[in-house]
């Protein structure tokens, strides 16, 4: 006969094979309205009363059967519809729902979410790393494991699902906290050196692209800033350019978004020869866009990737990433003079010190010219003859010369 245990408590009962039992409500069938029961096994009744504290305590933080239920995938796919789309930038949205199709639903996706573990999440990220590159034609010549950044990124996604899952007692606790990656290997930085500007600009003129490239080189605007500037954000008397907008592909549709970041939003200072230049392209423009697309319409930031990559071959240069024409313009920044705090401003980062992260390492020379200052400075003061200094006596309070 089962003992008789307090409202809310289970019962314990003694088996027939010689085993303690306790059974305990997990809550209703929410077709029914019948009782769900749970039950627990352990060879002493003092084992079985454990075994039935724990599972008890987990019906106050968990929906038992929604949680049995409910996979890793259809929860991802509930929290981005659900959460996600409401809070994310478009394009990190699309880039959750493209790792969820192509990398968790696949491996992991019919998992039950309730029984997914920290090891079973180690061996997926690993596998990631490892084999996780989907075979295409393009990416034939490219390692077989995805970036660490890559691996990150889908990590992180988990990581916001399940903690979501937590609140809406799913889960108890969240399985890609016990994880581990790789570090992150900071890319390489590649630039267009000062010798070699010249015959970027040359190409890009015989291509009838110099106009766009000339503004990013002079401001270090991200692809998708320097697409979605209008003519209506130059303001020639100031000659400044506000930048409040973007333009990306997602989905397949070329749109104008929000910028990533508050910081994001900024007014540039133009030159005079910008100023001139983007007086003399109004003057020929019927678009809003300064640097529209053949019909007028917001440019492809696609097709500027496959135009840049063709400029720099026929100029027969390294080729380097559109992001690298930024990099350039912070270093040549750096280089004659701007300080970092204004750079910082200039580049929309969301803070100094993310840009002193990013550009110290490629300032050598800079960091050189400092220390020969320095020394300079140290040299000639050893070389200045000791003035004679006036003390107090703290005895007498005279005053007392001292070399």
């Amino acid at each position: 006969m089962a003992k008789r245990r307090a409202n809310g408590e289970g019962s314990i009962r003694k088996r027939k094979d010689g085993r303690w039992e306790g059974r305990f409500t997990a809550g209703r069938d929410p077709v029914t309205g019948k009782a769900i029961y749970k039950n627990v096994l352990g060879k002493t009744q003092a084992e079985v009363k454990d075994k039935l504290k724990v599972e008890l305590e987990k019906v106050q933080r968990l929906d038992y059967i929604r949680a049995e239920e409910i996979t890793v995938g259809a929860w991802v796919e509930i929290w981005l519809q659900n959460y996600g789309q409401v809070t994310m930038h478009a394009s990190t949205y699309e880039t959750y729902q493209s790792n969820l199709r192509i990398h968790v639903n696949p491996h992991i996706g019919k998992q039950k979410l309730c029984k997914l573990t920290s090891l079973d999440l180690q061996k997926f990220f690993r596998y990631l790393l490892e084999r996780g590159r989907i075979e295409r034609k393009e990416s034939a010549k490219q390692p077989r494991g995805l970036s660490v950044k890559t691996v990150s990124n889908i990590r992180t996604m988990l990581y916001s699902a399940f903690e979501k899952a937590i609140a809406e007692k799913l889960l108890q606790q969240n399985p890609c906290a016990g994880c581990k990656l790789p570090r992150e290997q900071r890319r390489e930085m590649k630039i267009l050196q000062p010798e070699q500007i010249g015959r970027f600009f040359e190409e890009a003129r015989n291509s009838g692209k110099y106009e766009f490239y000339y503004t990013e080189l002079m401001t270090g605007l991200r692809r998708g800033e320097l697409l979605g500037l209008k003519w209506s954000d130059v303001n020639f008397r100031e000659q400044t350019v506000t930048v409040q907008r973007q333009i990306l592909r997602v989905n397949g549709e070329v749109k104008e978004y929000p910028l990533k970041t508050k910081n994001a939003y900024r007014v540039l200072a133009l030159p005079d020869q910008m100023t001139e230049l983007f007086r003399q392209m109004k003057a020929q423009s019927d678009s809003p866009y300064i640097f529209p697309s053949p019909t007028g319409g917001a440019q492809d930031p696609d097709s500027i990737l496959h135009m840049f990559h063709r400029i720099l071959k026929r100029a027969g240069l390294e080729q380097i990433r559109f992001h690298d024409l930024r990099h350039t313009f912070a270093t040549l920044a750096l280089q004659n003079g701007v300080d970092y705090k204004t750079l910082s401003g200039m580049l929309g980062h969301y803070s100094v010190a993310f840009t002193l992260d990013t550009y110290t390492h490629i300032t050598p020379e800079m960091k050189r010219d400092a220390a020969d200052k320095i020394g300079n400075f140290l040299a000639e003061a050893e070389q200045t003859e000791p003035k004679t200094l006036i003390r107090t006596d703290k005895t007498d309070g005279s005053l007392q010369a001292i070399s």
